[in-house]
């Protein structure tokens, strides 16, 4: 495991949408698509794990990558930080 977690951003045409890579396999059982709160609930360990963030609306993990869809009422910058927190409290 590393020591530290990188992550890259890059924003979709969707203004809902963004994509984060990382330098871990965030998926190692392979794909996994979450289209809404619900469906993370009784999704992997991880999946439940960062649907505890306020304004995460849907989450497709792939290798190490994540698709995050946030509430349109959330902003990037916070909803970004969160999840970046949460990474590296679970993996770290």
């Amino acid at each position: 495991m590393s020591e530290y977690i990188d992550i890259h951003v890059d924003y979709d045409d969707d203004p809902d949408v963004a994509r984060l890579t990382t330098n871990l396999d965030l998926a190692p059982d392979g794909p996994e698509s979450y289209p809404d709160r619900a469906a993370g609930d009784e999704g992997s360990p991880l999946a439940q794990y960062l649907f505890g963030i306020e304004g995460l609306a849907a989450l497709d993990i792939d290798g190490s990558v994540l698709v995050v869809r946030r509430e349109p009422e959330s902003e990037w910058h916070a909803l970004i930080d969160e999840i970046s927190a949460a990474l590296k409290e679970f993996f770290l």
